[in-house]
């Protein structure tokens, strides 16, 4: 494709994006595709001789938009929201069309440098010391591994430069809450620890991890021999947004010299606001944080935000030095390939950038109090109906309900929830999650789409009682 070609299909590009944003509440949020019905619309062997773009976007249209959920729907609230501001969508269009990657610093000194630039202007906005030091991940999940990675090698002695775990004489355990995201869990079984060295904490009457229960478990673990090495700590939970006592898990965390690791992946966002700062106290406590800002703060998937306190640990853990990438300012310049897995990355900050530029720390702030607020709205329309209970205190965005009509209970209610939320996913009004909490489905309603108004929860609590 010569540059001219590419300039006549990126203005159409823009426009069908333009367009479908524009038009987009008046789609069905949920596909009402079937197992099979999107792949059966395709060719099942690639074409010999080029295609046109306009047969490109011709399937675009026809096969391609119908079998999405949409994420951006004003009506959208399930998982979490995962929004894609437009101002960080044409930054992520920057990235991919500059098509450069960060191997080392040399390898494109404006990546590495403004990377550098962004997580530190986020650390200011969520209230962090600066003692903090920021890279951008891929994911949680990613993040919560490098976290591990560097608690197990802390712990160890850098176990890994001799038997590795098989070398050590003690096993190590991690400890989480029970609530804790299933990120966790993986990342603690790829870094080596083992199944039967994990602890899921009991929680208390709001879902969060009990402190007492926790020194209860590391106690007993040492008494056997085991060697605690990491706490994983959650603000925000995923199932109904709970939020740990960071401040008294980080005081066990130092007097027992475990790493603490905070996930903040959704509800990090929120720490731009002065008022939600103390669903984190104690944070100057805890080791690493992770926050996603491509889930309610408007970044395109993927940018997920890693902090550590002590950068040259994570950097002697990750490290690699091959003679190909050496150059002679290293010893004066950020390694991005040292602070994560991945040898190369793409050029993540510059969709950070466009967004924080464009919207200015006010107009961010400004949506995710509109969310909050229409959280608490929700949350008082159901408290106040007959036969509807909020289940969990809502702190952020998230409400969690359950419609319990007399004589329902036990498996029959919770065959009624998950029916009633099917139907209301498949009609493509709304879309909503269903979860399990205290061992009965519920249903999470996630308020945080760019377009979500107060008007479009009103409308979401009115098909909520007439589908129940």
């Amino acid at each position: 494709m010569t540059p001219e070609e590419f300039r006549h299909h990126g203005h159409q590009l823009i426009d069908r994006i333009a367009d479908y944003r524009a038009k987009i509440a008046t789609r069905p949020v949920q596909s009402t595709a079937f197992p099979g019905s999107i792949r059966a619309q395709l060719p099942a062997t690639p074409p010999a001789d080029p295609e046109s773009f306009d047969e490109i976007f011709g399937d675009l249209d026809r096969v391609i938009l119908p079998g999405l959920t949409h994420w951006q729907h004003p009506n959208f609230f399930g998982y979490f929201p995962g929004n894609s501001e437009l101002s960080a969508v044409l930054g992520d269009y920057l990235s991919t069309g500059l098509g450069v990657l960060g191997l080392s610093w040399q390898s494109s000194p404006a990546l590495t440098e403004l990377e550098e630039v962004v997580t530190d202007w986020m650390r200011q906005m969520v209230g962090l010391s600066p003692a903090w030091r920021g890279v951008i991940q891929d994911t949680a999940s990613s993040s919560t591994l490098v976290a591990l990675l560097c608690a197990r090698e802390r712990t160890s002695g850098f176990s890994l430069t001799r038997g590795g775990l098989q070398g050590e004489d003690a096993p190590l355990v991690v400890y989480y809450s029970a609530q804790a995201h299933s990120s966790v869990e993986k990342a603690a079984l790829l870094a080596g620890f083992g199944r039967a060295n994990l602890r899921p904490i009991a929680t208390d009457a709001a879902h969060a991890l009990d402190p007492e229960a926790l020194a209860t478990a590391i106690a007993a673990d040492r008494a056997n021999g085991l060697r605690p090495c990491a706490i994983v700590a959650t603000t925000g939970t995923t199932t109904s947004t709970a939020i740990d006592p960071i401040a008294a898990i980080a005081r066990l965390a130092t007097a027992q010299g475990l790493w603490l690791h905070v996930d903040a992946a959704m509800a990090g966002s929120a720490m731009i606001l002065p008022e939600c700062r103390w669903m984190w106290d104690g944070i100057e406590g805890a080791d690493s944080i992770v926050l996603n800002a491509h889930k309610w703060l408007g970044v395109p998937f993927d940018c997920s935000l890693y902090y550590v306190r002590d950068a040259e640990h994570l950097i002697r853990v990750m490290s690699t030095n091959p003679s190909y990438l050496r150059s002679a300012v290293d010893d004066r310049v950020r390694n991005l390939r040292d602070w994560g897995i991945p040898l190369g990355r793409r050029f993540r900050a510059l969709k950070l950038w466009c967004l924080i530029r464009e919207q200015g720390v006010a107009g961010l702030a400004a949506r995710l109090r509109r969310d909050l607020a229409n959280a608490q709205w929700l949350a008082t329309q159901v408290a106040a109906e007959p036969y509807w209970r909020v289940l969990a205190p809502v702190h952020l965005q998230t409400v969690c309900v359950r419609h319990e009509p007399p004589g329902l209970q036990g498996e029959n209610l919770d065959h009624y929830t998950q029916a009633w939320a099917e139907g209301l996913n498949r009609s493509g009004a709304a879309y909503v999650t269903p979860a399990v909490l205290d061992g009965r489905w519920m249903i999470r309603i996630s308020i945080g789409a760019l377009l979500t108004e107060r008007e479009h929860v009103e409308a979401l609590w009115a098909r909520l009682r007439g589908r129940a």
